[in-house]
């Protein structure tokens, strides 16, 4: 699913100029597909939409940038953004479904008479 979700995503990223914010969101958004893969379904299965693309992806961004300017500067966070491009497309916390290092899985019913 991952391959889909970043080739649809080089598809969009195709149509637009290259390193502008929609580009960058398309970047941002298939380091995600590559580190994770429940994530990469749901972002090919949204980029069916065409209200779920790239560029109304990037708006999000823009507008929460907006909200948050100094003055006449405005900046977002890597942090932020991929906050923002995970809640647009529905995406689980980096770490859901996963467990920490170290954790071992036990049943308890094996230490019992």
């Amino acid at each position: 699913m991952e391959n889909l979700a970043v080739q649809k995503l080089r598809e969009q990223q195709s149509k637009v100029k290259e390193r502008s914010a929609p580009w960058m969101v398309a970047e941002q958004l298939m380091d995600i597909c590559r580190r994770e893969p429940l994530s990469a379904e749901l972002i090919a299965q949204d980029l069916e939409s065409p209200e779920m693309g790239i560029v109304q992806a990037e708006q999000k961004i823009k507008a929460f940038a907006n909200a948050h300017k100094t003055g006449n500067f405005s900046c977002v966070t890597p942090v932020e953004a991929e906050g923002i491009l995970r809640k647009f497309y529905g995406l689980p916390e980096p770490d859901a479904g996963r467990r920490p290092r170290g954790a071992v899985s036990v049943n308890l019913a094996d230490f019992l008479g």
